[in-house]
């Protein structure tokens, strides 16, 4: 059975998404909330609650096989403020690197070191940030390849994520390509690689993976008629948000009122400037049966709106925490924090799932399996 860690953890989504066919040896978060769920779903035994950075060698028990981390995406999110890597929790990802040098200093380095953070992170200070990360990759004895994959091919939230999965230098290389996938394309990507410079370059490679099978889920097959977590708006609410909606958006309300059957939207609160130079609160729906990203609530205005539409009757609320937990792949069997906000920040915070499993599955599974049988061999 592989096992593995699992830095900056949440509640454990990455652990699900990679399933019970491995053996988590240690789970770390600096966060009291986001532990006590990690807890609550796993079990107390291997679970370290603070700062990576405080942590020892002598925490970290046994050797990986791998190593995941989803580093606060704060500071190299688009929204954000910029910091980058030097920003004080993205930054992060330095203290993260050094257990894995650690680890490698004591003959414990693990075959994969797998990382997940937004897209952002691709053109952060003019592709400084990725150009770090992956000489960070070189530096350390790693060959070493990026993805950009979009959680919608596999549940219904549109939330595209770069990984940069490790492979250490003395394992042979295999689910590799010459060329970058078109089943994962990423324009920004590309010519971010391309850009890295050459030593730092040709320790990179191209996985190859699978498209997976047409989603066959749909916002609306998620979606509660009674939540408990959140209650339906007034009608009187409901007509405040779509007064909020720009003619286009409007049209979109429109349609979906006159299609058959139920529509199922959602709706974020975004400020725009108009024509005139003005800012003011418009309200952006969307009914393609995606939801769009989920994000951490830092004020009302992050929180996305559910909107249902049969006919002429339109209802509005917040999406419900469990909403949320099935947007990122979570069987309702998971335990959420009982405190919305609490439930809310730490699915929008987390990693989708069933692209950790696809990623195990075709990626870093038969390339243990291939280690394995050749250390046999030998």
């Amino acid at each position: 059975m592989p096992s593995f860690y699992e830095f900056f953890a949440g509640g454990g989504m990455a652990r699900a998404g990679l399933g019970t066919s491995w053996r988590c040896l240690f789970a770390n978060d600096i966060d009291a909330k986001k532990a006590a769920a990690y807890r609550s779903n796993w079990g107390k035994d291997i679970f370290r609650l603070g700062d990576v950075n405080a942590l020892l060698p002598s925490d970290l028990p046994g050797e990986p096989d791998l190593i995941w981390g989803s580093f606060p995406c704060q500071d190299l999110s688009l929204a954000g403020a910029g910091a980058g890597l030097q920003g004080q929790r993205s930054g992060a990802f330095h203290p993260f690197w050094k257990q894995v040098q650690a680890l490698r200093a004591q003959g414990r380095a693990p075959a994969l070191v797998a990382i997940e953070n937004v897209c952002g992170t691709i053109t952060s200070h003019q592709g400084r940030d990725f150009e770090t990360i992956c000489r960070t990759y070189a530096e350390a004895g790693y060959r070493f390849g990026a993805l950009v994959i979009n959680a919608d091919l596999f549940l219904p939230q549109s939330r595209p994520r770069l990984f940069v999965i490790g492979l250490r230098d003395d394992i042979a290389p295999v689910l590799t390509e010459r060329e970058p996938d078109d089943r994962f394309p990423s324009a920004a990507l590309r010519r971010a690689v391309q850009n890295l410079p050459e030593e730092i370059r040709k320790k990179s490679v191209w996985w190859r993976l699978p498209s997976p099978p047409p989603r066959a889920t749909k916002l609306a097959d998620l979606i509660e008629e009674s939540p408990n977590s959140v209650g339906w708006h007034s009608p009187s609410e409901t007509n405040r948000l779509i007064a909020l909606m720009s003619p286009i958006n409007r049209a979109k309300l429109d349609q979906a009122m006159k299609a058959d059957g139920r529509r199922v939207g959602c709706v974020y609160r975004r400020t725009r400037t108009d024509a005139a130079g003005l800012r003011q609160q418009r309200a952006e729906v969307r009914f393609d049966d995606v939801a769009g990203c989920l994000r951490t609530p830092a004020g009302g205005s992050s929180r996305q709106t559910i909107l249902v539409v049969e006919g002429d009757r339109v209802r509005s609320r917040l999406i419900s925490a469990r909403e949320t937990a099935r947007l990122m792949g979570l069987p309702d069997s998971y335990q959420l924090p009982d405190s919305y906000n609490d439930a809310y920040h730490l699915t929008g915070d987390g990693v989708a799932a069933p692209v950790v499993r696809h990623l195990a599955e075709f990626l870093f599974e038969p390339i243990l399996a291939k280690n394995l049988a050749n250390q046999r061999a030998d």
